[in-house]
């Protein structure tokens, strides 16, 4: 059966193919073919577990019950491989909650030893397939959870797969201004193009005010302007980035704390997320926001630790704290 985790606000559904096919969904022994195939199959496997089914859907809930599915592993013992379905069908090549999930589940199953690979298959062109991330049992804070260790990230339009994007100087750091954002809204001039196994498009604000607000971010007219910049055709315009793009908008606060908002490809309006909240440390320090160590990333679901290693001007490594809990 499909088991339900939260990892700060965002919910996925953890299932083993082997279910998937007693539920007459026919998905491939191996995880290499199962992404190159998931356009047979992993709609049918979003609806089936997903969905709310028989399930009152509750007064201003989402098309459906959680925020992705998570399927594996394919193997009884590590490494571990996975896919990551959005809610569209899609695949992601990295999600840093849904890898904490997943975690949480192999633990919960007596499968995750620490300094274990987690591998994630994808079919997204010009990417790494399988996408490793080292997963390491761990209290911070005196929390017992998992770093996930995400590796070096890339910076830049070209990191990212995006084009049309100009130039633009804020206080000697170099951003990017993307016209789709800042038709939105003026003060969305200013984006960091981060690469953390994904693509992401971080814009960054002066005020607090100029983030967008998760609840409006649902409503219909936002919604469709962010989806089309974010999501890859047909449901976006693949523009900037033709593969799409997960957004994020990041705030300035006190003592390496940054306050943030992200709206995913293939997605949506998230309360959080892993790999957004690490781009997001990531673009913070390149604008000399943050310092190098642990960066506390705010989202409305909760607040990330994201620790960034950095020598002579560049980040070495980006690592990723997190816990999920079972929803019952």
């Amino acid at each position: 059966m499909t088991r339900f985790y939260d990892a700060r606000g965002n919910i996925y559904g953890v299932v083993s193919p082997a279910y998937l096919r007693r539920q007459g969904i026919v998905v491939p022994d191996t995880a290499g073919l199962a992404a190159s195939t998931r356009r047979a199959w992993a709609a049918s496997a979003i609806t089936s577990e997903c969905g709310w089914g028989t399930l009152p859907r509750p007064a201003g809930a989402k098309a459906h019950r959680c925020d992705g599915l998570l399927v594996g592993p394919f193997q009884a013992q590590a490494p571990f491989d996975l896919l990551i379905i959005n809610t569209d069908g899609s695949l992601a090549e990295r999600s840093g909650n849904g890898l904490t999930i997943f975690a949480q589940a192999l633990t919960d199953q007596g499968l995750l030893v620490d300094g274990t690979e987690l591998r994630v298959y994808h079919d997204k062109p010009g990417a790494i397939s399988p996408l490793t991330t080292y997963v390491e049992s761990a209290r911070y804070d005196q929390v017992q959870g998992f770093w996930l260790s995400l590796g070096r990230p890339e910076f830049g339009p070209l990191a990212a797969g995006a084009v049309g994007v100009s130039p633009v100087v804020v206080e000697r750091h170099e951003f990017n201004r993307v016209a789709a954002l800042t038709s939105i809204n003026p003060q969305w001039g200013s984006s960091q193009f981060v690469r953390v196994g994904n693509p992401h498009c971080v814009t960054l604000v002066e005020q607090l005010s100029a983030l967008p607000a998760y609840d409006t971010m649902h409503q219909s007219a936002l919604f469709q302007q962010l989806k089309a910049i974010a999501f890859a055709p047909p449901a976006g315009c693949g523009q900037p980035c033709v593969a799409g793009v997960n957004l994020q908008w990041a705030a300035r606060d006190t003592d390496n704390r940054i306050i943030a908002r992200v709206f995913e490809r293939g997605e949506g309006p998230t309360a959080s997320s892993g790999t957004s909240a690490s781009a997001v440390a990531c673009a913070a320090w390149r604008a000399g926001w943050v310092e190098s160590g642990d960066v506390a990333v705010v989202m409305p679901g909760g607040t990330a630790p994201v620790r960034l290693k950095t020598e002579s001007g560049n980040v070495l490594s980006v690592s990723l704290f997190g816990t999920a809990q079972l929803k019952v």
